[in-house]
């Protein structure tokens, strides 16, 4: 039995107005370590704001949402801040990055937030960069990059802290065919080889593909949860 790294009970979103808009609407969701999981469906279906839920940056309307059994709807700002820092990593469709900062200093920032120190930093962000492909761009800053190279950057970064999860808004949304592909075939690789656990917010087929859990949710409920 994998541990479990999501648990969401009854859980809601719901903004509201002169007619409520339920954006996630009473969804109970598992997931397992090392999982490689889509979550899919049409435009206001709920996936980005889920996800946000999952990665602490918004907190839910009611309902429970635990991550290594960590309950965060009770957590002080501060400390959901602190919490994200050492377990939750982010890719986001826009990469992120900070512009005058190079790949290596991108990718060893939230180890410098961490207190890290410099030796092992610099080993942990070299071999990261390795890793995606970038070993030879440690000292090119995000505009002498290609968007397929900063998104690998973002990935670098995004497991620097070792989180218990990687969450992906879009990662390939941006991109184009070739470097997406690129991408998609990292971190799946990093998934299959290191056991790292994926959870993608995605429109794009070439991600659903790769997924080998694909959840869907429509009007901001779970209307399918397939696993292959």
């Amino acid at each position: 039995m994998n541990q479990l790294v999501v648990e969401t009970k009854d859980l809601f979103k719901i903004y509201p107005g002169v007619v409520d808009v339920h954006a996630v609407d009473g969804v109970d969701l598992q997931i397992e370590d090392n999982e490689f999981t889509a979550i899919v469906g049409p435009s206001g279906s709920g996936k980005t704001t889920l996800l946000n839920i999952i990665g602490g940056l918004d907190r839910p309307s009611a309902g429970s949402v635990k991550v290594n059994g960590h309950e965060l709807s009770g957590m002080t700002d501060n400390e959901l801040i602190d919490f994200r820092l050492k377990h939750i990593g982010f890719v986001f469709q826009s990469y992120n990055l900070i512009p005058v900062l190079t790949a290596e200093e991108n990718t060893e920032f939230i180890l410098l937030l961490q207190g890290t120190p410099k030796p092992e930093r610099e080993l942990r962000v070299r071999s990261l960069l390795k890793e995606v492909g970038l070993e030879d761009k440690l000292n090119s800053r995000p505009s002498q990059l290609s968007g397929g190279q900063q998104q690998r950057v973002a990935v670098a970064r995004a497991l620097a802290s070792k989180p218990d999860f990687v969450l992906a808004d879009e990662p390939t949304a941006n991109l184009d065919s070739k470097s997406a592909e690129n991408l998609l075939e990292i971190m799946a690789q990093l998934n299959q080889e290191e056991g790292i656990t994926f959870i993608f917010s995605t429109h794009d087929q070439r991600v659903i593909d790769k997924a080998r859990r694909v959840i869907t949710l429509e009007d901001g409920r779970i209307v399918s949860d397939e696993r292959r």
